[in-house]
């Protein structure tokens, strides 16, 4: 029946390697169980709910990529939309997190709409590729600042507004301690580097008295506080505008670059370097952010953990079916969520801000033009803390430069519009 189901014949593979797989996927994604929740609940979210939410969505994605799409890909709340969604949308703005999940669930939406109508392409084409890799980076600053300051490894300051803070203090040094194990397991290849991190600081922060231990396992809590308490109507203000595409942005953009590179991977790409099945893909991951968001969590989207699966022989559906099943598993493991202490997650962080500034590597350096803007996007997200105003910079920047430059046809109409629509809202909102 899985067979006939999946097609593991015809991709190679058998169901112990599928479910190995999934084990591997899961276990390198799983940090988002822990630090998911701790983000949400900065934004006044209860964390607990937040902790079901996002096993929920993730399990939701995961099946649907699996059943539907039949790619060894899983999803999860994604990192750097969950800071967006606290940081920048709540805590920014001044908006509630529940005008800020209806914008979720209003991205989600376009996102599906784009999806059917197959425009997706042209959206992500007319995005300069210079500042797609520095939207990744950037994120990932600003992620690494959130996880430095979580730790207290910098501290605000009213002469240099940051500065170091006590780095002599056992939340310091744990953080420090979990980071560096994190890198060490990845390099030796140790699937779940980053939860046996998370998951090893915690253990000896609860030895040396540092931290109460709350238990491991109990029935789940209840998801009632978060369950359909998005505000929809609310997130249609025309101040939220713009930060519902950022939204859809950020998720189009990130689901795209996984789909294609974990495809390439598993060598499910076609001959034409096209992978097949990419709207039951898309539709996957945007009907789980619609899902996401009625559940009480940030958007949900592909992981590019899901790579380690892959390594490890996953080919087909199966292996994010596993991955589903784990994450239902994990419903029962939230009195281990609330023992986690903020330092162990955020090594995560910078660890995670490590990973995705890799992305600017694929900038032109050798074109002022292009990495001038890539650079102002990057910076300006972690030193403005909001993604948003980051992705509003480098899209103003970036045109003028052009223009200025003599460089019209590296413009395309819809990215001019983006830039047109981030400069009415600084100046207007």
């Amino acid at each position: 029946m899985l067979d006939r189901l999946f097609g593991l014949t015809d991709h190679g593979t058998t169901v112990k390697r599928e479910v190995m797989a999934g084990a591997t996927t899961f276990l390198t994604m799983a940090y988002i169980v822990f630090v998911n929740p701790s983000i949400l609940a900065d934004a006044g979210i209860d964390r607990d709910a937040a902790f079901v939410a996002t096993c929920l969505a993730a399990a939701f994605g995961s099946a649907v990529m699996g059943l539907w799409a039949n790619y060894p890909i899983a999803l999860a709340p994604g990192m750097g939309v969950n800071a967006f969604f606290a940081y920048s949308i709540v805590l920014g703005m001044g908006y509630s997190w529940q005008i800020a999940l209806g914008a979720v669930f209003w991205s989600g939406v376009v996102f599906v709409i784009l999806s059917l109508a197959k425009v997706r392409e042209a959206i992500i084409n007319a995005i300069p590729q210079s500042l797609k890799m520095a939207i990744a980076a950037g994120i990932g600053f600003f992620l690494g600042s959130i996880g430095l300051t979580n730790a207290g490894i910098i501290v605000a300051n009213e002469a240099t507004f940051v500065g170091p803070g006590d780095l002599t203090s056992a939340p310091v040094l744990l953080a420090v301690f979990s980071f560096v194990v994190m890198v060490a397991l990845d390099h030796r290849k140790v699937p779940g580097a980053i939860i046996i991190g998370i998951l090893l600081t915690t253990a000896i922060a609860v030895l040396l008295g540092f931290q109460d231990m709350g238990g491991v396992a109990s029935l789940p809590p209840s998801v009632e506080p978060t369950f359909l308490q998005m505000d929809i109507m609310g997130a249609l203000e025309i101040g939220l505008v713009t930060v519902i595409l950022s939204l859809l942005f950020i998720d189009m953009f990130d689901t795209a670059g996984t789909l294609i590179a974990t495809s390439h991977a598993a060598g499910l790409l076609d001959e034409q370097g096209r992978l097949p099945r990419m709207s039951r893909a898309l539709l996957a991951d945007s009907s789980a952010t619609v899902v996401g968001a009625g559940l009480g969590t940030s958007t949900t989207t592909s992981y590019i953990e899901s790579l380690s699966g892959i390594r490890a022989g996953g080919r087909t559906g199966l292996t994010a079916v596993v991955v589903a099943g784990l994450f239902l598993l994990a419903l029962f493991l939230a009195p281990l969520a609330g023992t986690v202490p903020a330092y162990a997650t955020a090594a995560a962080l910078v660890y995670v801000a490590c990973l995705m500034a890799g992305s600017l590597r694929e900038v032109d350096w050798h074109d002022v033009t292009e990495f001038a803007p890539a650079v102002v996007t990057a910076l300006s997200m972690p030193l403005t803390f909001s993604i948003s105003e980051g992705i509003g910079f480098g899209f103003i920047v970036f045109v003028l430069i052009k223009v200025l430059a003599g460089r019209w046809g590296d413009l395309n109409p819809i990215g001019v519009i983006v830039a047109l629509l981030f400069a009415m809202k600084f100046a207007y909102l």
